[in-house]
């Protein structure tokens, strides 16, 4: 087996593992490398037909990374709906992910029943992709107790737009967000948050007043 060979059995190898990819940034993003080492090769052995596949795969990648890149913080392309702590369909998206959740957010306990509780689900289109959960704290402090995005979307941020919309904290009274304790991997740093303890900590602004005339 030659060099050239091994470049070839690399491309191809480069393709499978990204199908097996759970994240679809990832997903487009190792496929677009596998796709570039597949045009190089087959262009080396003049197989053109292999290489014209291996360019539309590629451009079809690129159009899907620059729009996925492109949208990641946009608040048109990703929604924030509260809904009510009990309600059926955050309850069914929490068992369903129950595994993965435990995985990144070992401590998280939820109970509904518990006074001064809000509830937030991160969607885009009829898709969720996030749950943002908090409790009240005295002082005026939001307690996050889950920050979670669904695999697919794992290379993306959405809770930033809960947190970005600081009248979803202000408008019930709270000046700070303390980052869920114990979550692996935290993003908050990204999102304007500071270090404080072993959490991340939000100073939200003072609610905008209107001056009577």
């Amino acid at each position: 087996m030659n060099w050239l060979d091994l470049v070839g059995w690399a491309g191809s190898a480069v393709l499978v593992w990204s199908l097996l990819q759970s994240r679809v940034l990832r997903l487009r993003a190792i496929n677009l490398v596998g796709c570039v080492v597949l045009i190089g090769y087959n262009a080396a052995l003049a197989v053109w037909p292999m290489v014209g596949l291996n360019i539309v795969l590629a451009v079809i990648n690129i159009w899907y990374l620059r729009g996925m890149l492109a949208t990641r913080h946009d608040e048109k392309t990703y929604q924030v709906v509260e809904v009510g702590v009990d309600d059926q369909f955050l309850a069914h998206t929490l068992r369903v992910h129950a595994p993965d959740i435990s995985r990144f957010n070992p401590d998280f306990r939820w109970a509904s029943d518990t006074a001064d509780r809000s509830a937030f689900l991160v969607v885009t289109a009829d898709e969720v992709v996030g749950v943002v959960l908090s409790h009240a704290e005295p002082r005026g402090v939001a307690q996050i107790d889950l920050d979670y995005v669904t695999p697919k979307f794992r290379d993306f941020t959405p809770g930033e737009f809960v947190y970005r919309r600081s009248r979803l904290f202000t408008g019930r009274g709270f000046h700070r967000v303390v980052s869920p304790p114990g979550m692996v991997a935290p993003y908050y740093h990204r999102l304007g948050f500071r270090p404080e303890g072993g959490s991340y900590v939000l100073d939200l602004p003072a609610p905008a007043t209107t001056d009577p005339a």
